[in-house]
């Protein structure tokens, strides 16, 4: 139901969905103890499937970008920090003040790589655009 959304939105609205390429994740993220069935059981691979398979049927483009530091990044000044995320939740640059939920700011950071990614394959005629393939 949630790629069935995301895809619909975005093809009513002419736009392309960007996704972080998470593979890997699993073992680069150290869960607490009470949290390792929650982190056994996520199924970030079958989401992005999902909206790639129903993507591909509305004709709307799907683009992988690299995952890396996409929420200790500030997308205004582009200062990168681990103590940009003072909590889980939570974004402040140190650098220039930029403040706000954290998964905001990631998702402004992987729609700006995505936007990137597409200039460059544009000028460079070479996409990995998975709607396209």
């Amino acid at each position: 139901m949630i790629a069935k959304n995301l895809v619909a939105v975005a093809q009513r609205t002419g736009r392309g969905i960007a996704l972080e390429d998470l593979s890997g994740i699993r073992g680069r993220v150290r869960p607490r103890r009470n949290q390792r069935a929650v982190h056994a059981s996520w199924s970030f691979h079958q989401l992005g499937a999902f909206i790639e398979y129903k993507a591909r049927r509305a004709g709307v483009r799907v683009i992988t970008v690299d995952a890396r530091f996409t929420s200790q990044l500030c997308p205004d000044c582009g200062y990168t920090a681990r103590n940009n995320r003072f909590s889980r939740d939570g974004f402040g640059c140190r650098m220039c003040g930029l403040a706000g939920p954290a998964d905001h700011v990631a998702g402004i950071n992987v729609r700006n790589r995505a936007r990137l990614s597409v200039g460059t394959c544009q000028r460079a005629r070479t996409c990995r655009l998975k709607a396209d393939g």
